[in-house]
């Protein structure tokens, strides 16, 4: 069976530039300058839920799918929804299609909108009379629990929603490999030593994912992480690239995970030879980590600026704690 990408959108609140931020003592440039962030999406009123809701009507309206041709609708987020046990996912699904198909939550932090689109390429494939999933993301980083500026040293968050359609009747692009790696040895680097508690953040706020990852650092070293890190990213490019049938120097663009300039220097453009110039880096530095929706909100970016053409091959990538690694191979129609 064919899959095709048949709409994909964001919702992004307005920016909040480092300047502002320094001014408001939010941030310390000192601390910041590095990731080359220059400015990140903040919204004041929206919810991680609302703002997917608005980039799924978004995608939608774009794929010209009916909501009665969604057949699943799966809701992907790193941080805090809004209520204390409660489905999100139905919330998406209530106020953007209004159907009764199954929808459901992903969790696998930054790499759940691309779990997302592994599962739902999977269960569309299952039967041939579903035709079209619907795919969101959505996380809203806000203090008291996270402090967007420090809880994470090397990767500053911003909030937005994102959506992508994914149909068997065709779309703008074709999925041509699409495969996810795991590597469930570092799931401590999000654990760290503390033991396991009984209520959300019984080891105090704001969260600190520096002290969370040192622990796995002190036992397995930092080179020996680094090496898993891209073992497990070059696996999944080779897997993808494979079963689509190019190699990574054909691919015309690359949608990254919006990391610290650091890490992506580390990760992306020196292990694999990426050109940043190709990548949704430049983009990225204006707007943040938006949790498990940096692939299908930089896609859509790339479609919003007319930067795709027929022809072109863009690659997808994800990585998540966990980890897990997910890549997703795209030719444009």
């Amino acid at each position: 069976m064919v899959l095709y990408v048949a709409g994909a959108a964001s919702w992004l609140p307005n920016p909040m530039t480092l300047d502002e931020a320094e001014q408001a003592g939010l941030a310390e440039r000192i601390l910041v300058w590095n990731t080359g962030i220059e400015s990140v999406r903040v919204s004041t009123r929206e919810s991680a839920p609302e703002m997917a809701v608005l980039a799924a009507r978004s995608a939608l309206d774009r794929s010209g799918c009916s909501p009665d041709d969604i057949s699943l609708v799966l809701h992907a987020s790193a941080y805090f929804q809004g209520h204390d046990m409660w489905a999100p996912a139905s919330y998406v699904q209530r106020f953007s299609v209004g159907n009764r198909c199954p929808a459901m939550e992903v969790r696998q932090m930054s790499n759940g909108g691309m779990a997302a689109l592994q599962l739902a390429a999977a269960y569309l494939e299952a039967d041939p009379g579903r035709f079209a999933a619907l795919l969101t993301t959505a996380d809203r980083f806000c203090m008291p629990g996270f402090d967007r500026w420090r809880s994470d040293p090397s990767t500053i968050c911003g909030d937005g929603g994102a959506a992508l359609v994914l149909s068997t009747r065709g779309g703008f692009a074709r999925i041509r490999g699409l495969v996810t790696v795991s590597d469930p040895g570092l799931e401590r680097g999000g654990r760290g030593d503390a033991p396991f508690a009984d209520a959300p953040f019984a080891t105090g706020m704001p969260i600190d994912l520096s002290a969370t990852s040192s622990a796995l650092v002190q036992e397995i070293g930092l080179e020996a992480l680094l090496k898993r890190i891209e073992s497990g990213q070059r696996e999944a490019f080779d897997q993808a690239t494979a079963r689509a049938g190019v190699k990574l120097a054909d691919i015309d663009w690359f949608v990254l995970p919006n990391l610290g300039r650091t890490r992506m220097s580390a990760q992306y453009f020196g292990p694999f030879g990426i050109d940043p110039e190709r990548t949704t880096w430049p983009w990225s530095t204006r707007v943040g980590h938006l949790g498990a929706g940096d692939q299908f909100a930089g896609l859509a970016h790339l479609v919003d600026t007319g930067l795709l053409h027929p022809g072109q091959t863009c690659v997808l990538v994800g990585i998540g704690a966990g980890f897990s690694w997910t890549v997703a191979v795209l030719e444009v129609l």
